[in-house]
């Protein structure tokens, strides 16, 4: 008979979303691995690190055009079967990385790499919604993006490690085991999860629709706020705060893990009221800064100042997921790629705004910078909660939930 994925146990539930948070994790890591081993790349493929350095920005473009593209070709495609297909088709591009000397070949690898990553994606939330109640979506999608913010915490210290230990080579060759693991994984436990909602031009006249853009601009103005002063974080804290070496390292693994316990918070606020959980999300982002602003010459101040930013900018991640999905209705397949695109492009703009104004200005003018960008947030955040599906959306169609079991 055909029944609701949530007939499946709580256990094997959990188990579901544990591969997906892995899968995520692995993917995510991919993403900042690089950082970590940044000299090393360029020194052995002989160019210089601002060069290397648009390996990051190839990955960080393919995951925000490619993802939604690739999510598109392959919305009518079973999404375990996506699931799959994209982990073997990530060690192979990673495969390619290790074993290319030619930075050409190395640059079309990882902007691959990070379109696969954002088909990913698309694929996971589907996946992980399915094996829950519909009361427990929210926190589905906190465990999936968990790993995302997981690897965020961990990618660059763990890349700067394993760099110094195996090489870059070495450290790209271990993700390609560890992504082999996921692959096992996913083929052993995520069940069947057949596309629904139609083709890609009909869901896209409800995941574009100005409701969604909305949302997807409040993303896009949080994470240009956040990363226009966590870009330049290190030197407003060598600067304003007065530390360096490894006090910044703690300073930074301190954020990286309230970022991990806010995603996983986030989606119990989710489940309660993302529109609300919206607001004071970005609320908490500028008070956040604004503490940071005011209190970065203290060294206590300041690291208190950084685990409410995380907690709060990552633990508005699920309710962004929610909303998108929900507001959606039957586009809510081709939708769930757009929030991590919609991310990756707030990256890049607020990444560029912090870099004129510390080319400017003082280092604290990062913090005033995202400060900026999180008040322009607040009403922007207050208005989409007045945002609801259209009435022929309304239908539940936004949850990809059956099963054929015997």
């Amino acid at each position: 008979m055909t029944t609701q994925l949530t007939a499946l146990r709580q256990g094997r539930a959990n188990l579901v979303l544990a591969t997906l948070f892995l899968g995520m994790f692995v993917l995510g890591s991919a993403e900042l691995l690089v950082v970590g081993v940044l000299n090393l790349i360029a020194s052995d493929l002989q160019v210089s690190v601002p060069t290397a350095g648009t390996l990051v920005t190839a990955y960080a473009l393919g995951l925000a055009i490619g993802g939604p593209v690739l999510a598109a070709l392959t919305i009518t495609l079973d999404k375990r079967t996506v699931l799959v297909g994209t982990l073997v088709l990530s060690i192979a591009g990673t495969l390619v990385v290790v074993l290319t000397s030619e930075y050409g070949v190395f640059l079309a690898a990882r902007a691959a790499t990070g379109a696969l990553q954002g088909l990913f994606i698309s694929a996971a939330f589907p996946a992980g919604i399915s094996v829950v109640r519909p009361d427990r979506t929210g926190r589905a999608i906190a465990v999936v993006i968990a790993g995302v913010a997981v690897s965020a915490a961990l990618g660059v210290p763990v890349g700067t490690l394993a760099g110094q230990t195996l090489g870059w080579r070495g450290s790209f060759a271990a993700l390609v085991v560890l992504t082999a693991v996921a692959l096992i994984a996913t083929l052993a436990v995520v069940p069947s999860v057949p596309s629904s909602g139609g083709g890609a031009g009909h869901q896209a006249r409800h995941a574009f629709a100005p409701r969604v853009l909305a949302v997807l601009f409040l993303n896009v103005l949080v994470f240009a706020a956040l990363f226009a002063a966590l870009t330049y974080i290190v030197p407003f804290l060598e600067s304003v705060t007065d530390i360096s070496g490894g006090l910044i390292s703690v300073f930074l693994l301190a954020y990286g893990a309230a970022t991990a316990v806010g995603s996983f918070a986030g989606g119990r606020f989710a489940d309660t009221n993302a529109a609300r959980t919206l607001t004071v999300a970005t609320i908490g982002v500028a008070v956040a800064l604004l503490a940071l602003w005011l209190g970065g010459a203290n060294a206590v101040l300041a690291a208190l100042a950084l685990l409410a930013l995380g907690l709060f900018a990552m633990g508005m991640l699920p309710s962004i997921q929610y909303r998108v999905i929900s507001l959606a209705g039957p586009g809510g397949a081709l939708a769930q790629s757009l929030p991590a695109s919609a991310a990756n492009v707030g990256i890049a703009a607020g990444s560029a705004a912090g870099g004129i104004a510390i080319g400017h200005f003082a280092a604290s003018s990062v913090v005033v910078t995202g400060l900026i960008l999180a008040a322009v947030a607040i009403p922007v955040a207050w208005a989409t909660g007045f945002l609801r599906p259209s009435a022929a959306d309304a239908t539940g169609e936004a949850r990809p939930a059956t099963l054929t079991t015997e």
